[in-house]
């Protein structure tokens, strides 16, 4: 009978050596785990250490530095320009956000996930607005065979071929001071209705690949998120988990049908209705606002307060205190990768001690903006809040010095698996691509630039790996933060440990 066990590595990391130690540090450290870290005990042991297997590697850890119990765990994956993220809960389901725009997402998933060369079902896959950086990367996670997926949920703006680029959302009415999109695509059935008709989705990537996904036979269900929702189906108040739904807002009609507000574009109006979620386990609160903007912030600073928004003068601290019940958080992602198209109020009222930003590279519109820098810093919670970003974060190993040359060699690949008709080239082309993939460029997306936040509902690691470490027990840099509410309102503490350095402040 197998006593190997699954465990997990202790707070805030743990070590893994060579060899047990006479106290709890070891000899010839191999592996420095980030605490959460999957590992799997084998069942022999030496007085207080233990054998695991952990990250590619065997050796001996401390009965102190393991633990038992699941952490909530978000990867905020470097998928260049555009929002990605992976949440893994403590009862072991997993939930995609977005995609990002390019095959980032696919590779960090691959290498997370054994290549894929077992079956595996996520529980749902969230797209929080039609916008490429943030569906297209799902369409190769879609087409992986080995993948399932429990739902689809999406914000309801279902592009489709129209006359006019403003009707391309949908069919819109109202007055010239105020427009609704009314085609609101609510459930499956819809949906489908929507996607049988080919002349309303040709030339239109985003409704192909839903459909794509949904004759793939892997995809259970397909649905509409928004504040009717009020929280994602299986994290409601009764949960410890709880994922509220606070965007789009919709407004039915006075026959009850949905309505979503006409921003005064098509690119306004679907960030503006990004699908947002406030993740709540415990005491640790995460908000993920994807692309809003000044209009759409407005809204819901309105909707959920039934306060003016935009404010008077005299109004602003009202609003502020009322929207803090509703948004307030620990740790925000930044809407719209850095843009400089947002609320200082709005801002104000997520009040995190933490912010991420997802922005790349090859991109127009150099994000993120520096006034955004400036206003997160400025409206944040305590003296020194943090902001991390996956554009900073992002580093590469020699081995990726030219990564135009192997994207190319990655496309003549892929080519030259789809036409040729010679076996062994096949295979040929096939297992290179494979080694490639595994052993460069996954593991690059895997390791740098991904922000990792872990949380037990009480105490937080937001992390990153160092670029270059200081040796194999000093890979992360990681910032602690505990105690993050207490019965005077929210204090807390945050330890950045760093190369063995360790700096404390209270917030």
């Amino acid at each position: 009978m197998s006593t190997q066990q699954v465990a997990f590595a202790g707070y805030p990391s743990a070590v893994v050596y060579e060899q047990p130690g006479t106290g709890k540090k070891g000899t010839n450290p191999v592996q420095h785990l980030l605490w959460g870290d999957w590992l799997l005990k084998t069942g022999q042991t030496q007085g207080a250490w233990v054998e695991v297997k952990a990250r590619g590697v065997k050796g001996w850890m401390h009965k102190d530095s393991v633990q038992k119990d699941r952490l909530l765990e978000i990867t905020f994956v470097d998928i260049g320009q555009g929002d990605g993220a992976l949440v893994c809960t403590p009862d072991d389901k997993h939930l995609i956000i977005d995609a990002g725009q390019g095959d980032n997402m696919y590779r960090f998933l691959r290498w997370r996930y054994g290549r894929f060369l077992k079956p595996f079902e996520f529980e749902a896959a969230i797209i929080s607005h039609p916008d490429s950086d943030h569906y297209a990367g799902f369409e190769p996670i879609f087409a992986e065979p080995t993948l399932t997926f429990g739902t689809i949920y999406h914000n309801g703006i279902i592009e489709r071929a129209a006359a006019s680029k403003n009707q391309s959302l949908g069919t819109l009415r109202g007055t010239a001071k105020e427009k609704f999109l009314t085609e609101v695509v609510r459930d499956k059935a819809e949906l489908k209705d929507l996607l049988d008709q080919p002349a309303k989705i040709k030339g239109k990537k985003y409704p192909t690949m839903l459909k794509k996904a949904m004759d793939s036979g892997h995809v259970n269900d397909i649905q509409n998120l928004s504040i009717e929702n009020q929280f994602l189906p299986g994290y409601d108040q009764t949960k410890d988990l709880q994922i509220a739904v606070l965007g789009p807002v919709i407004e039915p009609d006075t026959s009850g049908d949905p309505r979503l507000r006409w921003f005064g574009d098509v690119g306004k109006t679907k960030n503006g209705h990004s699908v947002v979620l406030r993740l709540q386990y415990k005491d640790v609160s995460v908000m993920l606002g994807g692309d809003l903007n000044i209009p759409s912030e407005n809204l819901l600073m309105g909707h959920h307060t039934g306060l003016e928004s935009p404010p008077a003068e005299a109004d602003k601290e009202k609003l502020v205190k009322a929207a803090r019940k509703v948004f307030e958080c620990d740790i925000a992602k930044a809407c719209h990768h850095g843009s400089a198209d947002f609320s200082d109020l709005f801002l104000r009222s997520v009040n995190p001690i933490a912010t991420v930003i997802s922005s790349g590279d090859d991109e127009p519109h150099s994000h993120p903006r520096a006034e955004s820098l400036g206003g997160i810093g400025r409206h944040s919670r305590g003296d020194r809040p943090l902001i991390f970003s996956t554009e900073l974060a992002r580093s590469a190993p020699e081995t990726i010095k030219h990564p135009f040359v192997l994207k190319k060699e990655i496309e003549e690949l892929r080519k030259q698996i789809r036409e040729t008709t010679d076996a062994d080239k096949k295979q040929k082309a096939e297992g290179k691509l494979d080694k490639l993939l595994a052993g460069v460029l996954d593991r690059s997306v895997a390791v740098y630039g991904a922000i990792n936040l872990r949380t037990d509902g009480d105490r937080v690691v937001i992390a990153q790996k160092i670029e270059r470490p200081g040796g194999k027990d000093k890979k992360w840099d990681i910032y602690k933060a505990a105690g993050l509410k207490c019965s005077t309102g929210y204090c807390g503490r945050i330890v950045r440990l760093h190369l063995g350095k360790v700096s404390e402040r209270w917030m």
